[in-house]
């Protein structure tokens, strides 16, 4: 086990390898955010040797040439691979957040992987799904920090051969008006500074507890799906989803729903068998809506 001091020298020497989730990944960049990112984000993560055979080997690297100096730009790469074009140098550590979401749900599939946040309580996990600007980061940040445990700000993989859940804890991404929210709500917690005019417009992070990171090897039972939508000024709404519908809504936000073909409808069908789907509009009364879901998952056998 290494002390902090020994870790954020080995992640400022430019190429480590860290432990998130089920996932090894060998990061490679001297990129000063990008470290220090890291070094601040994710410093309850295990560093692991260097010789360990890692899922993904991504890089954040300047392009050649004058970008290096004029108008400075930074590279994602995978591999050998680059398969975004160059973001301002300022949006690197995002650009590193957003990068690894594209590998893992690119590539993971013994996992049928859908674009929602997932949290957990007494073993039963309540994913939120949905398309950007619905509000499910805003509401994950929120009941993370209401005694709920992080299993994904993004992706909700599902292990194809068991049904449960399992976790890759990360950072939580905020963006605009979601920022100052979480930020003015739970004061106490931990920010990546603000990175303006990206396609997003502004965007933070949010480090994740500890306790989560700890026990990212605890798989969960799906139990809940609640589709978020915030809406200021609105009381709080919901509605319960018919099962064909839940499944055609999943199946829309899946990343490799059809790539996995039969295993990914029986995986898909196996989830939405065993959970009960909800809509849900909510106006930022967080308190109320972490007691609602509590209720909820109360009621499930």
């Amino acid at each position: 086990m290494r002390g902090p001091n020994s870790t954020s020298s080995l992640i400022a020497s430019g190429q480590f390898v860290i432990r998130i989730g089920p996932f090894s990944i060998r990061i490679h960049s001297a990129i000063p955010s990008v470290q220090q990112g890291i070094i601040e984000l994710y410093s309850a993560y295990a560093i692991l040797p260097p010789d360990t055979f890692c899922d993904f080997y991504v890089r954040l690297i300047q392009p050649a040439g004058v970008r290096r100096f004029f108008r400075k730009q930074v590279l994602f790469a995978f591999d050998q691979f680059i398969p975004f074009k160059p973001l301002p140098y300022v949006q690197a550590f995002p650009f590193f957040e957003w990068g690894l979401n594209w590998c893992i749900s690119g590539y993971s599939h013994r996992f049928l992987i859908i674009h929602a946040a997932v949290v957990e309580r007494n073993g039963k996990a309540l994913i939120l799904p949905g398309a950007p600007g619905a509000g499910k980061s805003t509401l994950c940040a929120a009941l993370i920090n209401n005694g709920w445990r992080l299993l994904s700000d993004e992706l909700t993989l599902v292990d194809r051969a068991t049904g449960y859940v399992v976790p890759v804890p990360r950072p939580v991404s905020l963006k605009n008006e979601s920022i100052s929210v979480i930020g003015d709500t739970f004061p106490f917690c931990q920010f990546s500074p603000v990175v303006h005019d990206t396609l997003k417009g502004s965007v933070c992070l949010m480090k994740p507890p500890s306790e989560s990171v700890s026990k990212a090897d605890q798989t969960a039972l799906p139990c809940l799906v609640v589709f978020p939508k915030y809406r200021a000024e609105s009381s709080l709404s919901l509605s319960a989803v018919p099962k064909a519908e839940a499944f055609m809504r999943l199946a829309d936000l899946s990343f490799n729903y059809s790539v996995l073909g039969a295993q990914g409808f029986e995986t898909m069908l196996g989830l939405v068998n065993s959970c009960q789907a909800y809509d849900f509009i909510y106006d930022g009364d967080f308190n109320h809506a972490s007691d609602l879901f509590v209720q909820l998952l109360d009621d499930v056998r």
